[in-house]
């Protein structure tokens, strides 16, 4: 998860439109009363899909974010306003890497996640400034993807995530960071179900962006929850979505097994893959991932030879991670 929580916590560009419903009819593409269109003038996720055997991502963000400095206990999202600097010079670090993409400093950014903490309130300004934030550091030709979390609750009737209170906390984070200029929406590390289901219907009522879905298998090849690969593929692929697929989880091993399944699964839905750098452990007050940039670009390398469309990196990767793939791919 580029947040890392659980370890340390394009040519001339249209500006997101708000449209009516007449105008969206006028547009050739209807949405829902409300929803958001973006329109954009450089090739879309979709179209770069279609033109390069594989897209780079980018890598972590809260495990980077503690090499440049930021202080035990800020969540990453706060960096947005506190330290936008910080929050642009990564994203420049991974495309001069090499990245196609960078992913939006949003993984924690839902309403609901927010509520008990500094930004409390801030749901919609944060969305749209990372967004802006990310448009403006990363320049013409690289891809911004907002980042979606899961919002930390489990679902009803095991905790108090209902279906109505998802599908609005979710509506109002992808109708933020389309209003920010994403090019597409990314719901990643989640674990349950029914949370990327609702997930998917919130989204897909605000925008017509590309979604991408993906899931943290992090016990062993299951989520948390105890999901296993082909299932996610399964429950996915029917739904319109761009691309399905993993991150952050548990070791490369372990990645190297959810990747044979979920492309076994997929047939020709492209797969997404961005593990963290290995398995963390604790050195004196500081948390090292085992895999250096050689492994992690070994793997990935690897996944991409077997048809993954997009890989990258999550938990500990770094630049120099995403140069090692970058150059591993023959980028």
């Amino acid at each position: 998860m580029p947040n890392c929580r659980f370890w340390s916590d394009q040519g001339p560009w249209l500006k997101t439109a708000w449209l009516g419903w007449a105008e969206l009819a006028h547009a050739s593409g209807v949405l829902a009363a409300g929803g958001v269109r973006t329109l954009r003038a450089m090739p879309s996720f979709t179209q770069l899909l279609e033109e390069r055997p594989v897209l780079l991502a980018d890598g972590a963000t809260g495990t980077n974010y503690q090499d440049m400095g930021i202080a035990p206990g800020v969540a990453p999202e706060e960096w947005v306003f506190s330290d936008p600097a910080n929050v642009a010079e990564l994203h420049r670090r991974f495309v001069e890497s090499g990245s196609d993409l960078v992913l939006t400093c949003t993984f924690g950014a839902t309403s609901l996640r927010l509520a008990d903490g500094p930004l409390a309130g801030r749901g919609v300004e944060l969305n749209r400034g990372a967004a802006e934030l990310a448009r403006e550091a990363v320049g013409e030709g690289v891809l911004v993807a907002g980042s979606i979390g899961p919002t930390g609750h489990l679902s009803d009737p095991l905790g108090p995530l209902t279906r109505e209170l998802a599908v609005a906390t979710f509506a109002e984070q992808a109708r933020s960071l389309a209003e920010g200029g994403v090019d597409l929406l990314v719901i990643e590390t989640f674990f349950s179900l029914d949370e990327g289901l609702w997930a998917v219907e919130a989204v897909q009522s605000m925008s017509d962006l590309p979604l991408v879905v993906s899931y943290s298998f992090d016990q062993g090849t299951r989520t948390m929850m105890g999901l296993r690969p082909a299932e996610v593929v399964e429950a996915f692929a029917p739904l319109g979505v761009v691309a399905v697929g993993a991150n952050c989880g548990k070791s490369l091993a372990d990645t190297d097994l959810i990747v044979d399944e979920l492309l076994g699964a997929a047939a020709d839905l492209p797969l997404w893959v961005k593990p963290n750098a290995g398995v963390p452990r604790i050195v004196g007050d500081t948390v090292v991932y085992d895999a250096d940039p050689a492994t992690h670009a070994a793997h990935l390398a690897s996944y991409a030879a077997k048809g993954a469309r997009v890989v990258g990196g999550c938990c500990g990767s770094t630049p120099a991670h995403i140069a090692a793939v970058a150059a591993a791919l023959a980028r």
